[in-house]
């Protein structure tokens, strides 16, 4: 197959050359594994607790691609663990407070360095909880052909990237590895979870999103969208879990090059979806299921700088 592509970045070589090394997949043999996601792997530990690893797997149009972001498992915690701290106080989250490299051997603790949380063991809900503040990706879509997003209508005339009068809860539905998440209705969350279990994640997501969109603002970053995702602990309460506010969960537009008309740069994969969608593979467009088009060292070298400056310009 021959692959076609603009070089993005040529000076990407020493870039890549002078990142970490990159953990595509975690191999421990101290705690038994429950599963591996897109980009995490869950280990148990006790019946109580999971240990989350972040591997620099990343994944695009629900398909994870071939090569690994160096550092970026680290990344994406240290982001998840601010947000985490930054939205104490509305609902419980899924932190233990524990040290993740005490339930590993010493051995394996160099693998999951900076990469782990080690976390409390909930039953997970079967919805995605997505708030969107701004019209984009599949939001902007759908408006195109219907006017609303997953039932919410929305009003006339807006445009690509435009900023919503409010922000809305639009959730969608789990998909299985390799299927793509469907965007649902409030009505059909409610007949999955129980109408009030789902306005309880609907009014909880909606205050999660405007505080830490209004905190991003102050640093220049917009959050245009983002998804929760929540469990229920043994006693039934609502808990936030898995990641937070991340770059692979969240568009991050930064505000001086915001232009609505048009999809803005940002800070999190959607550079990745956008060289995927410009690929042409024997001279068609890529059909978006696996195996991924392999990625440019340019490609990776530069994800990874988006990631840092999203992390830097938020903490700084």
């Amino acid at each position: 197959m021959q692959l076609q592509y603009e070089a993005i970045w040529p000076e990407a070589a020493p870039k890549i050359a002078a990142m970490p090394q990159a953990l595509y997949e975690s191999s421990l043999t101290s705690l038994p594994l429950l599963g591996r996601g897109k980009v995490r792997e869950n280990y148990a530990v006790g019946d109580d607790r999971i240990l989350m690893v972040a591997s620099d797997r990343l994944s695009a149009f629900d398909v994870i691609m071939g090569e690994p972001i160096p550092g970026k498992g680290a990344l994406l915690t240290r982001m998840a663990l601010f947000w985490f701290d930054k939205l104490q106080g509305i609902v419980p989250n899924h932190l233990t407070g524990q040290d993740p490299l005490s339930v590993v051997t010493p051995a394996e603790a160099e693998q999951l360095q900076d990469r782990t949380m080690l976390v409390k063991r909930l039953k997970p809900l079967p919805i995605e909880a997505v708030v969107r503040g701004y019209l984009a990706g599949s939001g902007w879509a759908e408006y195109q052909a219907s006017g609303s997003v997953c039932g919410v209508k929305l009003p006339a005339g807006l445009r690509n990237a435009d900023k919503l009068p409010a922000p809305i809860f639009t959730p969608a539905t789990k998909a299985e590895m390799g299927d793509h998440d469907e965007n649902i209705s409030f009505e059909q969350a409610a007949e999955i979870i129980g109408a009030d279990l789902a306005a309880r994640v609907r009014d909880i997501s909606i205050q999660l999103y405007q505080r830490a969109a209004d905190f991003a603002l102050t640093k220049g970053i917009i959050i245009a969208d983002t998804k929760f995702e929540f469990g229920l602990d043994a006693d039934g309460t609502l808990t936030l879990m898995d990641e937070v506010l991340t770059p692979d969960s969240s568009r991050y537009w930064p505000v001086e090059s915001y232009a609505p008309g048009s999809n803005p740069p940002s800070y999190d994969k959607q550079f990745v979806r956008d060289w995927l969608e410009a690929v042409r593979i024997d001279g068609q467009p890529w059909g978006k299921k696996a195996p991924a088009p392999a990625l440019p060292a340019e490609v990776i070298a530069k994800t990874v700088q988006k990631y840092e400056e999203a992390l830097q310009r938020l903490t700084a």
